[in-house]
């Protein structure tokens, strides 16, 4: 039996990005050296990437990705981005980032866009440590971007299918005539966001509006609202700030979580799109629906907040930064009662919509699935009828159907599974987790959502976790993030050997 995946072809390619990661290192050395705080943190993985870079580059010469290949690099990019990510915490050496778990954890979900953080003393940690924090969720939310629209639609993984189908867009790799345009097209958008927030954010703060608001956090927070990923340089979250910037963060929030091939046809002018994406309409339900659903549930509860505007301004906030899996935080939520945070916990299953930066199940496959389950009860009671699902439209291959219904099915039954360990692995290391805590952690990381309740709640750390549930949900944020599909793709025989 002949080793049929030709690895020096995806390690090629994972080289060339690697030598090219040093350029977003040279932001937080900037900050280091404007600080007067230790440089090597940064001086020390660039020179390690560039050199690891060429190395693998030299392996051959060939840059065709086959399908077999690309599965291997979309898998390796990401779990060797999360370790040079680690590479500066270690070599800073300042609190629980120290721990090369702690680090590995750390970076895993900033460039997974998770969020969830082992932090518990951010005052220790220089701004140029928190920065990296930032940029790699920055990097995280535009590298999902090019991977769905470049790599997945070829694997025809990522809801490629639907997202071509739901945004009318025969393909989606197909934008502008080449691939690598469409790249482009993606990071100017991603890049005008970012910017427009880093204005929105500062601006508020000379006008008076965010006193607490510096330069250095509207950039930082700006990296980590469009990639929706969640790190803040503040342990209070957005609760360190004005209701204001906690207002102007949310419509941001939405966007990162929104379609960008949606975003590009509006940006033409196309905003009948709008209207005619049924995912759009499903998504901006699912938010509406649970804002009203948990503002309700705080009114009857006379939760912790008092009037109107500041019970209605967390419950928007609160469920929108966790349906887009953003995972800020404008309040303790911990602290709300047992019917608004369950509510806040199935949030967590929904994500944002396909061919964004969010993660999670995603709209468009929760839409599918509504859809085919509606059609599958008609069919019952009308054995001899012929109905297709359909959105925006447009037909859904029944392929493409069975496809998200065991997306589904996978993605709840490793979660399932996720919390049995997480629970018996605490219970082993002598860390006692309730199993709501559990559930809202192996959900938080695997669908990378960032914070979860109780231990891990959204002001509090997974520091408390044993290593070894550490490493575990350091493999759900990489699993999660990249779609199930390559990790699992690569843990089959049949695809190393013909």
């Amino acid at each position: 039996m002949r080793v049929r995946v030709d690895w020096r072809v995806s390690l090629a390619l994972l080289g060339t990005i690697l030598r090219w990661l040093w350029l977003p290192l040279v932001l937080p050395l900037v900050v280091a050296l404007v600080d007067g705080t230790p440089v090597s943190p940064f001086l020390v993985p660039m020179a390690a990437t560039v050199l690891v870079g060429l190395g693998l580059e030299a392996l051959t010469d060939r840059r065709d990705l086959q399908t077999r290949e690309a599965f291997l690099m979309v898998a390796t990019t990401w779990l060797s981005i999360a370790v040079v990510g680690a590479v500066p915490f270690v070599v800073a050496g300042e609190g629980a980032l120290a721990d090369p778990v702690n680090a590995l954890f750390e970076s895993m979900s900033g460039v997974t866009t998770t969020g969830a953080t082992v932090v518990l003393d951010f005052g220790i940690h220089s701004r140029a440590v928190l920065l990296w924090r930032a940029t790699l969720q920055w990097l995280g939310g535009l590298g999902i971007l090019v991977l769905a629209t470049a790599v997945l639609t070829q694997l025809s993984v990522g809801g490629a299918q639907l997202m071509e189908t739901e945004s009318q867009t025969r393909d989606v790799r197909k934008l502008t005539p080449k691939i690598s345009e469409t790249a482009g097209l993606l990071w100017r958008i991603y890049i005008a966001l970012t910017l427009l927030q880093v204005g929105t954010l500062y601006g508020l703060h000379l006008v008076g509006l965010a006193p607490e608001m510096t330069l250095y956090d509207a950039v930082a927070h700006a990296f980590t609202t469009i990639s929706t990923a969640g790190y803040s340089p503040r342990p209070e979250s957005l609760a360190a700030f004005s209701p204001a910037v906690q207002w102007a963060v949310i419509p941001f929030m939405v966007i990162g979580a929104t379609s960008f091939i949606l975003i590009y046809f509006v940006s033409l002018g196309e905003f009948d799109r709008l209207r005619e994406s049924g995912e759009f309409r499903f998504y901006l339900g699912a938010l509406g629906f649970f804002t009203a659903a948990v503002a309700t549930v705080l009114f009857l509860d006379g939760g912790p907040h008092s009037g109107i505007e500041e019970t209605v301004r967390h419950a928007l906030f609160q469920v929108v930064s966790i349906v887009t899996t953003t995972g800020y935080a404008s309040t303790d939520f911990d602290l709300w009662s047992s019917g608004a945070k369950h509510l806040l916990f199935v949030c967590m299953f929904i994500g944002g919509m396909a061919g964004s930066t969010t993660c999670s199940i995603k709209t468009l496959r929760w839409l599918v699935v509504l859809k085919a389950f509606r059609r599958d009860l008609f069919t019952a009671a009308n054995p001899s009828a012929v109905r297709p699902v359909r959105l925006s439209g447009r037909a859904v291959d029944e392929g493409t159907v069975r496809d998200i219904y065991a997306y589904t099915l996978v993605s709840l039954v490793i979660f399932i599974l996720a919390t049995v360990v997480v629970v018996v692995n605490g219970s082993r290391a002598g860390v006692p987790v309730t199993e709501f805590e559990a559930m809202s952690a192996a959900a938080s990381t695997f669908f990378n959502v960032g914070p979860a309740f109780g231990i891990a709640g959204p002001f509090a750390s997974y520091e408390p976790f044993p290593a070894s549930t550490k490493l575990l949900m350091t493999f759900l944020m990489w699993v999660g993030r990249i779609e199930i599909i390559p990790v699992l793709v690569l843990l089959t025989p049949s695809y190393w050997r013909s």
